[in-house]
């Protein structure tokens, strides 16, 4: 069983110029990532998917493989990740005769993802037999959300009670925050998605589940780090 862990980091990134190469709190922010998954004893490869040279001697560097540079037309704004996974266990098939049973997905914008997030989400993925993707509580919860109509707010979604007015009072959900993605080749090739309709959640607290975005998101991962809260 081959568990490929794939780290996506395209060269252009608008809400913060350069970010996957940034320095936090001493290292590139990519690295920790790859650090995550090198250090998972169940993960064949440790490969890195990006169009940029610079991203590529980094995550060299650092121990991953960069067995190609992403083609242009997977360097857009436009281009999925899907579409990048997909590319990436079709050039493994095609080039090096690698099958890829599954795959393991740590986007490089979320530091506070430690080794031990991803082994638990890796053992849970294991012992379920479909995919699991992290999330952490959201902040704001939709029944408490209002849009516009005719100059009036509205509810979002209509209360199931509409005496549940507190937010204890409301059931718990959940939004996904990017960090671990796990699925299999089926999924990912056959149904083209990375969970269908059974997915597990591995839930992560808000403090490790920081996705940087902006400098804001930068410098509050930053401060986390150097206080030693994760």
């Amino acid at each position: 069983m081959n568990i490929v862990a794939i780290i996506p980091a395209r060269g252009g990134s608008k809400g913060l110029k350069r970010k996957n190469v940034l320095p936090l709190n001493g290292k590139p922010l990519i690295a920790y990532s790859i650090e995550a998954a090198l250090n998972l004893g169940d993960v064949s490869r440790v490969i890195v998917s990006t169009d940029d040279e610079e991203i590529a001697e980094i995550a060299k560097q650092w121990g991953a493989e960069v067995p190609f540079l992403r083609p242009e037309y997977l360097a857009s704004d436009t281009a999925t990740t899907i579409d990048v996974l997909k590319h990436t266990i079709h050039f493994l098939k095609e080039n090096e005769d690698f099958e890829t049973d599954h795959v393991l997905l740590l986007q490089p914008t979320s530091p506070l993802r430690t080794e031990q997030h991803a082994r638990e989400a890796l053992d849970l993925y294991l012992n379920a037999g479909c995919p699991v993707v992290s999330v952490s509580l959201a902040d704001t919860h939709p029944f408490l959300m209002r849009v516009k109509k005719e100059d009036y707010l509205i509810p979002f979604m209509e209360l199931p009670d509409h005496k549940a007015t507190r937010r204890q009072d409301l059931p718990e959900v959940y939004e996904l925050n990017g960090a671990i993605y796990l699925t299999d080749y089926h999924h990912l090739m056959i149904e083209n998605a990375i969970y269908t309709d059974k997915v597990i959640p591995y839930v992560m607290d808000k403090r490790s589940s920081v996705d940087i975005d902006d400098e804001i998101d930068f410098k509050l991962a930053e401060v986390l780090l150097i206080d030693g809260a994760v």
